[in-house]
């Protein structure tokens, strides 16, 4: 379908934007965009999706933004649906500085309509003049076994592309903790609880299975599935590159059946939906 934006709400975002160079984080402006979001543009689009029929849950969809001279970069499904704060990914057509009110610096303004994806920190996702929208499926084969029991996983896989990396039986002993207090909430089910979830962040544990690029932060997807077959995709950018310090939240709750021995919180989101239970496997879609 043609999207006329015009039509549609106006959103805005205020956003630091940097740039990788070499290890550092380069700035190089603040400003505040207005546009559609594509919550908006994508909400009356009808979903079919390609594997319905083996996985009907949405989260494990996701978003290709691409432009005419060949950039493209991935959203997930969650990223646009799911966020505790949504709105934050726009397609701009207009542009202000936030110029400091000391030393009155002027960045430079962008002149063409802009793709912004509000939480990233390094913004190599914010490509211009896009022109197309692609909605998929991640082609992603697991087995699907409702009412598993027992629901457990002793262990997870760590797969880049496919391909085993490392398995991950314990985490571990010098491990930073997290405690993040919350009402866990999904779209189906409403009300699950108000138990604070007690974790490690996920990034930490991808570390050395990606290089840090524009090319990873701008296409690498995270498949993330539970022994049951359930899985949801996340972006490698938002588990990696966030600048809201929404992590997600990689748990170890030993040998307790229904959710060991690793699950996942996503701090991110306002659902629960994405929150896998008995981890079976992640595997980093990298090109």
């Amino acid at each position: 379908m043609t999207v006329d934006i015009v039509a549609l709400p106006l959103r805005s975002v205020i956003v630091k934007e940097a740039s990788l160079d070499g290890e550092n984080v380069k700035f190089f402006g603040a400003y505040r965009y207005e546009g559609s979001s594509l919550y908006d543009i994508l909400d009356k689009v009808v979903l079919k999706k390609k594997n319905e029929a083996e996985f009907s849950p949405i989260i494990d969809l996701y978003v290709e933004v691409s432009n005419e001279t060949g950039e493209s970069v991935v959203l997930s499904w969650g990223e646009l649906y799911y966020p505790t704060n949504r709105h934050q990914v726009l397609i701009a057509t207009s542009v202000t500085r936030i110029v400091p009110s000391k030393s009155k610096d002027l960045w430079p303004l962008p002149v063409q309509t802009k793709l912004i994806v509000g939480p990233d920190l390094i913004t190599t996702r914010n490509i211009s003049n896009p022109s197309r929208i692609t909605i998929r499926s991640v082609d992603s084969k697991y087995t699907v076994s409702k009412g598993l029991s027992p629901m457990f996983s002793d262990k997870m896989r760590l797969c880049v592309n496919g391909g085993l990396k490392n398995e991950i039986a314990k985490l571990p002993k010098k491990t930073v903790i997290y405690t993040y207090h919350t009402v866990f909430y999904g779209r189906g089910m409403g009300i699950h609880g108000t138990t604070p979830f007690t974790g490690s962040l996920l990034s930490e544990r991808l570390k050395g299975s990606y290089v840090l690029s524009d090319k990873s932060l701008q296409k690498g997807l995270v498949v993330i599935a539970g022994i049951d077959g359930y899985r949801a995709a996340f972006t490698l950018s938002e588990i990696v590159n966030r600048n809201d310090q929404n992590e997600i939240l990689l748990i170890d709750r030993g040998n307790q059946e229904g959710a060991g021995r690793f699950s996942l919180f996503p701090g991110c989101d306002f659902f629960s939906d994405r929150a896998i239970k008995s981890i079976m496997e992640i595997n980093l879609l990298l090109h």
